[in-house]
């Protein structure tokens, strides 16, 4: 008898306990709103875990704040226009056309970041700020392979953008893309990041670097150079490119990412070109089938298909066939992505390959070199020219010695007034030799005419003439 009374006073406790529990529950949970038309409701425990999920879904979804990001960006955006002179030679008399894109000050003492294509050839550049004012631009160096060049203006304490990482960028990221084209002021808009590591290949050439990040905020051609920034404000990106077939934004434009970025102009800054550093392979995406052959449980890497003599890669043991899998602590899953690695660092630099070989894992340090197969940075300016002679000068990319089948040095720009400009050259002048002793470079053009006693001759070539020209004058005059 006694037990069933215990029995009976155990249930009786629990069963009130539960009530008791279940009713601080249920009232703790209730979630109050009012409908559109002022009904008041309740959700109660079973409602509050079943929609959960989308109730937090359409909070995070919901459109971010651009306004202090925009208004952070806009004053640092700037309009660029440039014109370019074709077809000139000696004579003169060629055709003057125009280009306009946007840029970013990078610095408050007028340092300003675009698109090579925007200012390529160009021969005036002009910048015009935010608030209207207009300033004359020099090209402090230009990069064809990412696409980049540093230009600079005389002012001071001028709005600028500070970079970001675009490592940490994430897909799905809420951005920014900022434009100053036309003179039509800022343009904002806003969009995702739709991919990294794009590759869509329009820059060409074997040296050209291309892993931008993809975007759905409309970029149109005048915004080409603007910035691709994050809700913060911060430089992610520099616009570059829109995959299009009718000229306009069709839903898709590219950036090139703002740490390869932060490299190309501080190499531009410091040296005048930049400093690219070489594994010395040639190497292509690894597709599924030769993942499979080669007991790699992915086809994420990069196979390698060539070693190039005393190259850096050579040196350090690898072999065709070897996947490069890891650069430091970065997994590298495709092409684009090793390329942009190590286009951020310089000749001299040593970096830890992760690599597969034999149906094992291996990592192997390697010292990178430049294209000659030297690990030391060179360490000339193409300006060094400018306040003597009024001439500033840059090595030809592959392509263009491809395309003029010629070595030398070209002359970006001639200061009006100054001893080039008597002389009648124009930019876009190839000096294949100095006093008769030919020259394959900036560098070397650089020392023969710093090293010629007082008179010098100065032949060359202009791009789609097949005539020899020579230019005669003395550094003293």
């Amino acid at each position: 008898m006694k037990n069933y009374l215990l029995i009976l006073l155990v249930s009786c406790t629990v069963s009130l306990l539960s009530v008791f529990i279940y009713s601080r529950i249920a009232h703790s949970s209730r979630v109050v709103w009012e409908n559109e038309e002022g009904e008041v409701r309740y959700t109660g425990l079973v409602d509050k875990l079943f929609n959960a999920r989308s109730t937090n879904s359409f909070q995070s979804s919901a459109p971010t704040n651009f306004i202090e990001s925009a208004e952070i960006v806009t004053p640092a955006v700037v309009n660029i226009r440039a014109l370019q002179e074709s077809g000139s030679g000696i004579w003169g008399g060629g055709t003057i056309t125009g280009s306009s894109g946007s840029g970013v000050i990078m610095t408050p003492d007028g340092y300003i970041v675009t698109n090579h294509h925007v200012v390529e050839r160009s021969t005036d550049i002009k910048v015009t700020l935010a608030d209207k004012r207009e300033y004359k631009a020099k090209v402090i160096g230009s990069d064809p392979s990412t696409d980049i060049t540093l230009l600079k203006i005389d002012e001071a304490n001028l709005p600028f953008i500070v970079f970001g990482n675009s490592d940490s960028v994430r897909i799905g990221e809420w951005v920014l893309a900022v434009g100053n084209p036309f003179n039509l002021e800022s343009t904002v808009t806003a969009g995702i990041i739709s991919a990294k590591g794009r590759n869509i290949n329009i820059l060409g050439g074997g040296a050209s670097i291309e892993s931008f990040i993809q975007t759905d905020a409309a970029v149109n051609p005048g915004n080409s150079g603007g910035a691709l920034v994050n809700t913060a404000g911060e430089l992610i990106g520099i616009n570059t490119a829109i995959i299009t077939e009718s000229g306009s934004y069709e839903g898709y434009s590219f950036a090139v990412p703002s740490n390869l970025v932060q490299k190309v102009i501080r190499d531009l800054r410091e040296y005048g070109q930049v400093q690219r550093a070489y594994l010395g392979v040639s190497i292509q995406d690894l597709d599924s089938e030769t993942a499979r052959e080669i007991g790699l449980p992915n086809a994420e890497g990069v196979y390698i298909n060539r070693i190039m003599l005393k190259g850096a890669a050579e040196d350090a043991g690898l072999k065709v066939g070897d996947v490069i899998i890891g650069l430091n602590s970065t997994r590298i899953k495709r092409l684009s992505e090793l390329q942009e690695y190590i286009g951020r660092l310089r000749p001299g630099e040593k970096v830890y390959i992760e690599y597969w070989r034999s149906g094992k894992k291996s990592r192997i340090r390697i010292t990178l070199k430049d294209i000659n197969n030297s690990i030391a940075v060179a360490r000339v300016r193409g300006d060094e020219l400018e306040n003597n002679l009024g001439m500033e000068l840059r090595d030809l990319s592959e392509d263009e010695e491809k395309k003029m089948r010629i070595q030398g040095a070209l002359v970006t720009s001639v200061r009006r007034g100054s001893i080039i400009y008597n002389t009648n050259m124009q930019p876009g002048f190839v000096i294949s030799s100095v006093n008769g002793n030919r020259v394959s470079s900036a560098a070397e053009a650089i020392d023969a005419i710093k090293n010629a006693y007082n008179s010098l001759v100065l032949d060359g070539y202009y791009d789609g003439e097949p005539d020899l020209y020579s230019y005669r004058f003395r550094k003293g005059e």
